[in-house]
């Protein structure tokens, strides 16, 4: 077994089992005849860290009773494991470049079951959140290392944009699946078996793992930038942190704007020192890219709204339908089944017809209309009339966001910073998932008093529980609305980022035939293309 670099800036390769020569890591190089076993495996990773972004929510008021802890500590459950998760994946997407994709989705495959075992076995509240935090950091080596592996097996762009819908399918129904999950094991087997299912997971996906994933030795290895690695992480943490205690104590709470001021300010230096670092964490070359600019601000703003459904959809179905847990769950199905559906046939040949331009802003466009439809829901209105036909047109515009997203925000760049540029695109997502909790929490609060306040209770007396039930759902109809709104605005900014003629290759993206970046037009370096994700195109496009 030998391994060889490729030449500047590529990862080296390891001939004999587990990837072939050079899978993906030349152009002529022949594609691994077990990637799409490899995706299987990445994809278990993925699925394994969405779903523990909500699977234990529906646990949690199990969890609380048995072990005692207050109200007040809850949030910490779910706190712990979004904190340690956004701070650290910058740090876990360069130690991924450092080590090795490999070791790294392995290492942090038995470390995600270690702190979940830890947690199951919790016999009181800070050995659970202690837990939580570990599954967190974890999450922050695996998640990048998933699809870093993800983009570098899969370089022919038809192919790419299959695996690519494949895994925006996972990270985007997984939320729901966890829903499920979480309230079918909960009702029959507890709480503790949401923790200790991501040890049998880890168990499909590791011995599998050894075989299949390439043995890719980096060509060059980076060092690792020890001033930007503290800035960005205790800047995402600040962030993260900021936007939780927005959604417990509001935005004018000293505790709340404390931290985002703090967490801005950390992020403002972590750019300038990025300019100046010998050997930077996130070399500025994978940010300053305006297709990956609209790639990344994509994924954040369907993370603002993806939660914000989750969030206001399971109260509504638990607190004024009185479903179950398990019920509940399986309610989110359709959306689920419609991401699956919309991500994988958009990196088909089906798709072909619709440019990569776009797939994003009428994703966007699709998720607004869902949720303006959920703005219609009433107390007693039908799951089946009112409630699917929005969450299939959502789950439909958002698996044709993420897909295209995921696939554009890490086209181009180069192996050897492939760990910190999935990174940059899952801290986009989670950053983004904290804000749109955050908004939306404290947008219905306030539109909830409102309305109790205009309709009595405010100046004599309880009101009745059908206008507490009103005030309610008139504050989640306020979310949804403001989420549609930002979806709508997002349509229209990735629009005019996303140039005319878009065509991807297997090394990047660029501008189709007599765009500006196309052949002949500056810095275009000419080579194979493909019009959209994943759709053959004439010789000639760009490379990114």
């Amino acid at each position: 077994m030998s391994t060889q670099p490729t030449g500047p800036g590529h990862a080296g390769t390891t001939t004999g089992t587990g990837g072939g020569p050079g899978a993906g890591d030349r152009p002529d190089a022949p594609p691994d005849r077990r990637r799409w076993w490899t995706l299987g495996v990445i994809g278990l990773g993925q699925l394994m860290v969405t779903l523990d972004a909500t699977i234990v929510n529906i646990a949690l008021p199990s969890a609380q009773a048995d072990l005692g802890f207050s109200d007040a500590q809850r949030q910490w459950v779910i706190t712990a494991y979004a904190m340690a998760f956004g701070s650290l994946l910058l740090l876990g997407g360069r130690l991924a470049d450092l080590f090795g994709h490999r070791r790294a989705f392995l290492a942090g495959q038995i470390g995600f079951a270690a702190a979940s075992a830890l947690g199951g076995a919790a016999d009181g509240f800070h050995v659970l959140v202690a837990g939580r935090a570990l599954q967190g950091a974890c999450a922050a080596l695996l998640a990048p290392a998933a699809l870093a592996l993800l983009t570098t097996t899969f370089t022919e762009p038809a192919e790419r944009g299959r695996a690519f819908g494949v895994f925006g399918a996972l990270a985007g129904s997984g939320g729901a699946v966890g829903l499920l999950l979480g309230g079918v094991l909960t009702q029959h087997l507890g709480w503790r078996s949401t923790m200790y299912v991501n040890v049998l997971l880890a168990a499909l996906a590791v011995g599998p793992g050894l075989l299949l994933l390439s043995r890719r030795a980096p060509a060059r290895r980076p060092h690792l930038d020890l001033p930007g690695t503290a800035l960005a992480s205790t800047g995402l943490f600040c962030l993260v942190q900021g936007f939780a205690k927005a959604g417990t104590y509001g935005w004018s709470s000293r505790r709340t704007y404390g931290f985002l001021l703090a967490g801005a300010a950390l992020m403002g230096v972590f750019v300038w020192w990025q300019r100046r670092a010998p050997e930077p964490l996130l070399p500025l070359r994978v940010l300053l890219d305006r297709v990956r600019g609209a790639a990344l601000l994509a994924m954040f703003v369907t993370a603002v709204g993806m939660f914000g459904v989750f969030l206001f959809l399971t109260y509504y179905l638990q607190r004024i339908r009185g479903w179950g847990p398990a019920h509940t769950g399986l309610a989110f199905m359709p959306m689920s089944a419609s991401i699956l559906l919309s991500s994988i046939g958009s990196g088909s040949s089906a798709c072909r017809w619709l440019p990569a331009r776009p797939r994003i802003p009428l994703g966007m466009l699709m998720a607004a209309c869902g949720l303006l439809g959920m703005t219609r829901l009433e107390v007693d209105s039908p799951y089946v009339t009112h409630v699917v036909p929005s969450l299939v047109v959502m789950g439909a515009g958002m698996g044709l966001i993420m897909s295209t997203s995921m696939n554009l925000g890490t086209a181009g760049v180069a192996p050897r910073d492939a760990g910190v540029g999935s990174a940059l695109v899952t801290a986009v997502r989670q950053v983004g998932g904290s804000v749109g909790t955050a908004l939306m929490s404290t947008l219905a609060a306030g539109a909830t008093a409102s309305y109790l306040y205009e309709h009595g209770r405010a100046r004599g007396g309880p009101a009745r529980s059908e206008v507490v039930a009103d005030a309610v759902l008139h504050g989640y109809h306020t979310g949804y609305a403001v989420a549609a709104g930002i979806f709508a605005l997002g349509a229209a900014v990735t629009l005019r980022m996303l140039p005319a003629g878009l065509v991807m290759t297997p090394r990047g993206h660029g501008r189709g035939p007599g765009g500006p970046g196309g052949p002949g037009g500056p810095g275009a370096p000419g080579g194979p293309g493909v019009k959209g994700a994943g759709e053959p195109a004439d010789p000639g496009g760009t490379r990114g």
